[in-house]
């Protein structure tokens, strides 16, 4: 497996011509990328991985799984709209980014795979499966690696491929049954998929690292997976839970979004499924803490602010955001405001802003406004409470005085130009 990746083709090159030039073989350079086989001593990786294609979600998937460091690195490589190919064992990035390129040409997919096979003197220490944009399947496994420990093979089917080398006996067996079995989106499927095979034995050399990537047809960023846990004693949990924190962060987003809007039932519904979802991600334990106070809880939002400053003594950067909770003592504890700085007033008034509180929100600016009179983003915000409560003309002369204090204050200059 090399530290290569698909969309660097140019690195490829320099990197032989860099390493020829002193004398080297790219050869050599892989090599140090991959633990060597006790039995060949040749430089390639116990892995496992499906490869899937979701006709109707339009796309397409693989998770893979090895006893090595950063296994997504190298493994990988899919274009939506054409195709997903995974390359295993003795990694070679060639048989992916050959094999899109005749795949987008209108090839089969074996054919796509045999354009770099044929002259390949070392395709019997590889693995490469592809399902095209049709879900038609294909996968060779060289015949050297059946000599080595465990088992290794492919199993085709129905849109996917599941292969691997080095595994315990029913290892694929479990893998496609539980892909077929699954339910929920491509990327829990594939998840699952890898977990099952690990629970059947996985590889019989043990595990390091695991990677999820789908694209779709829509090729956006927000549309993609990317997810990758380079180096861990417990690959295959940590790649679980970046996959739920992956799909909680848009129920929380959306959750917000009902609850301002006033649809309480559904936000809450929401809000539940995110909270399990996103448990131990710190990070976003303060949207969390202000979708519970959308729904009028506020003492769950001091619950959550507890329990991230309990895992991440950092996370007290956040608590200045939180001051309309100030009546609540547990909250009076955790803060000093005297030590509060510009900053964290600014985040004070814009959280409670963004909770609704128009009129606390503008009490509060007006107090800021007069304690730091030079401070443009203060202005900005008291420009925002005073619109907040329908009070354009004194919102205008704080935007304006925001951009007298700094002609460079965006946020000042596209609020003043959005009112009437």
């Amino acid at each position: 497996m090399t530290f290569l990746k698909q969309s660097h083709p140019s690195t490829l090159r320099n990197l032989t011509t860099l390493l020829i030039g002193f004398g080297c073989t790219f050869s050599l350079f892989v090599q140090a990328q991959n633990l060597p086989s006790l039995l060949t001593e040749r430089p390639f990786n116990s892995t496992f991985s499906i490869v899937a294609y979701d006709a109707k979600a339009q796309q397409w998937g693989i998770a893979v799984a090895t006893n090595n460091i950063y296994v997504g690195n190298s493994t990988i490589y899919i274009q939506p709209g054409v195709g997903a190919i995974s390359v295993i064992a003795e990694t070679l990035p060639d048989y992916g980014i050959n094999g899109l390129k005749q795949l987008s040409q209108g090839k089969l997919p074996e054919e796509a795979i045999n354009f770099t096979r044929q002259t390949d003197d070392q395709a019997d220490y590889r693995q490469v499966s592809v399902v095209d944009k049709q879900g038609r399947a294909y996968a060779f496994t060289g015949h050297s690696l059946t000599y080595m420990k465990g088992q290794a093979g492919h199993r085709i089917g129905n849109g996917y491929v599941v292969m691997g080398n080095q595994l315990a006996d029913s290892v694929l067996t479990r893998m496609a049954h539980t892909y077929e079995q699954a339910t929920g989106t491509l990327a829990q499927r594939l998840v699952a998929s890898l977990i099952a095979g690990q629970k059947a034995g996985g590889q019989v050399n043990g595990k390091q690292s695991a990677a999820l990537v789908v694209k779709e047809t829509q090729d956006e960023w927000f549309n993609q997976i990317d997810l990758r846990v380079d180096h861990s004693y417990t690959p295959f949990d940590d790649l679980h839970r970046l996959l739920n924190y992956h799909n909680g962060r848009p129920f929380l987003n959306q959750a917000i979004t009902q609850l301002r809007m006033g649809n309480r039932e559904r936000g809450m519904g929401l809000l539940h499924r995110a909270d399990t979802l996103v448990k131990g991600w710190y990070g976003i334990y303060s949207k969390l803490a202000t979708a519970y106070s959308l729904a009028g809880q506020d003492e769950k939002a001091l619950a959550v602010i507890q329990d991230a400053l309990q895992h991440e003594p950092a996370w007290r950067e956040n608590l200045s955001a939180f001051y309309y909770l100030r009546s609540y003592p547990t909250y009076r504890k955790l803060i000093d405001e005297t030590k509060f700085t510009v900053k964290d007033w600014s985040n004070a008034i814009q959280q409670t802003l963004n909770l609704g509180k128009a009129a606390e929100a503008l009490k509060l600016a007006n107090q800021l406004a007069d304690r730091y009179p030079q401070a443009t983003y203060i202005a900005y915000l008291q420009g925002n409470a005073y619109k907040a409560n329908k009070d354009v003309i004194n919102a205008k002369v704080c935007y304006q005085k925001a951009l007298r204090l700094d002609p460079q204050n965006a946020d000042a200059r596209r609020a003043l130009q959005t009112l009437p």
